[in-house]
């Protein structure tokens, strides 16, 4: 928690030097830093600023950080985690990875957990929900989302950036409690029908399932159900078949808990229905960055970020190319902003 806070705080008045030397502070020179679809890995902080922030911060120029989700945890490898959960914000004045410029405020979510080793960070791991600065500009050109698509909020009860000192064994027993909804979630279809998923054991009949946008987000067990669980099904009936093949790290403190895998799924696209995605019969790999807050025994909200750009990638979909093409008639050149202290009509 201590060894992010002064790059958090960097990135909350963004600028090139303190942002770089707060990287350099906090991270190992060998360092490896794997992000969603298009970054790819990098490797030391010098080469991660250049991947990540240099074109951003161009397009943001007044980028900020906000962060509502801050937890650290050991996982059960014996590995040191903390887990990040807010979004970027900024006035969109300069074409980014090819989408067009709005001249207003945009927000991006992200969620970046960083492993630390020896008191750096060995490794970061980071979704950006880059289709979500799409849709606020009008350019995302894939299917509409099932789910309500929205400035996702922070916790409920405004607690998710976690003080020392941590509640390891209440962390640890979320943890648990996590791992075993996650087990009975498996029981469908490959067992028996949903109830066997045993949903209103663990779930809170008001919980929030905050999805990534591409999906969006699901109130109740019936949002969560109609908007994201019943056409993932129907498109990767065989999801949680191959757990063999798979690393998770599951982390927590008190009545939070995160997993990360990189990748933690991998299924078969067999089936219609999500996305708009065709039946390719295509085994996939997908990366996802979950937080879980929980009320008691049950969960209440849960923040989910997907690398679907990644997805559609390995389907043989560039999203960014339909992107080009979709907005061919648009104009992507830099927008000035008068200050609006001049005459105004």
């Amino acid at each position: 928690m201590d060894l992010l806070a002064p790059l958090r705080m960097a990135m909350r008045d963004f600028s090139e030097r303190d942002v770089r030397r707060a990287l350099d502070v906090a991270s190992s020179p060998d360092a490896v830093f794997r992000l969603c679809h298009p970054f790819g890995d990098s490797a030391g902080p010098d080469a991660y600023f250049e991947t990540a922030y240099r074109g951003l911060f161009r397009a943001w120029p007044d980028l900020e950080r906000r962060d509502w989700l801050v937890i650290a945890g050991t996982d059960g490898h014996g590995s040191d985690w903390v887990g990040c959960g807010g979004y970027y914000t900024g006035v969109f004045t300069a074409a980014w990875l090819g989408i067009p410029p709005t001249g207003h405020q945009v927000a991006m979510r992200f969620h970046e957990f960083y492993r630390v080793v020896d008191g750096r960070v060995a490794e970061m791991q980071a979704l950006w929900d880059i289709p979500e600065v799409m849709m606020q500009a009008g350019a995302w050109p894939m299917v509409p989302s099932l789910g309500r698509e929205w400035q996702v909020p922070g916790p409920a009860t405004q607690d998710g950036v976690v003080a020392a000192p941590r509640d390891a064994r209440r962390g640890a027993a979320t943890c648990a409690r996590v791992i075993e909804m996650l087990g009975y979630m498996k029981r469908h279809p490959a067992e028996a029908g949903p109830e066997a998923m045993e949903l209103e054991r663990f779930w809170h009949p008001r919980m929030n399932w905050y999805g990534p946008a591409g999906i969006g987000t699901g109130r109740g067990i019936p949002g969560f159900r109609h908007w994201h669980q019943i056409p993932f099904l129907n498109a990767m009936p065989d999801r949680g078949r191959y757990l063999e093949e798979l690393v998770f790290h599951f982390f927590g403190d008190g009545d939070y808990a995160a997993v990360t895998g990189w990748p933690n799924m991998l299924q078969t696209v067999t089936g219609d229905g999500w996305m708009g995605i065709a039946p390719a019969g295509q085994r996939v790999t997908m990366r996802s960055l979950d937080f879980w807050r929980f009320e008691g025994d049950l969960i209440r909200e849960n923040w989910v970020l997907v690398d679907l750009l990644d997805m559609y990638f390995q389907l043989g979909v560039d999203v960014f190319a339909r992107l080009r093409e979709f907005n061919k008639a648009r104009n992507t050149g830099d927008i000035r902003i008068p200050d609006g202290m001049g005459r105004c009509r």
